[in-house]
């Protein structure tokens, strides 16, 4: 994945920053458990929900969202530093740690449920996420096209109370143990510099 390392780090230089206050970002990258342990071991990164969104039911269940009846996304919605880490950096790791070619799909998880999907809070981060998507495809970081979603955010629904901190709360959940861990360790090794102490 260096390739996508050099990408942003090129990408960085050409982007004003602007933001100094507290910031949000929402992705989907397949089941939420797994997502949220990525993003919750960054610096900078203060609070990660794991949530719904993109759909047309209010208020959904986890049961209905299983269903891929709802529209819905598993996501995690992200409130950080841009101070410490910066809306690229987080689109570095949100590309590097799942597959963004895989149309409604992340390996076992199959639905609309697990697309690969960026909710924008603003035009910046809209034009930032085009633009990195547009790079990767430029440079074909990938063998297949990305088909990761770009979409305004509309609401997002927090998950039940036993989705959050998910990861973290049950280690030796088979899921946890045998999917999430192996991925862990790779992204640990990989965003060493990037994590909380």
């Amino acid at each position: 994945m260096k390739a996508i390392s050099c990408i942003i780090l090129t990408i960085m230089v050409s982007i004003n920053m602007t933001g100094k206050e507290k910031a949000k970002a929402t992705f989907g990258g397949g089941c939420f458990w797994c997502t949220e342990a990525f993003f919750d071991a960054l610096e900078g990164v203060e609070k990660v929900e794991s949530g719904y969104s993109g759909g047309h039911t209010d208020n959904p269940s986890y049961k209905e969202i299983c269903t891929g009846l709802t529209g819905h996304a598993e996501v995690v919605q992200i409130t950080y530093d841009p101070n410490v880490i910066e809306f690229v950096d987080l689109l570095e790791v949100f590309f590097a740690t799942h597959d963004p070619t895989t149309l409604n799909r992340q390996g076992g998880d199959v639905g609309t449920q697990y697309r690969s999907v960026v909710f924008y809070h603003s035009q910046e981060q809209k034009e930032t996420t085009e633009m990195v998507i547009e790079t990767l495809e430029k440079e074909k970081v990938f063998n297949n096209p990305v088909v990761t979603e770009v979409s305004a955010i509309g609401k997002f629904y927090e998950a039940e109370n036993y989705h959050q901190d998910y990861f973290a709360n049950n280690p030796k959940q088979p899921y946890c143990n045998v999917v999430i861990n192996p991925k862990l360790k790779k992204f640990r090794k990989m965003f060493a510099e990037k994590l909380k102490d």
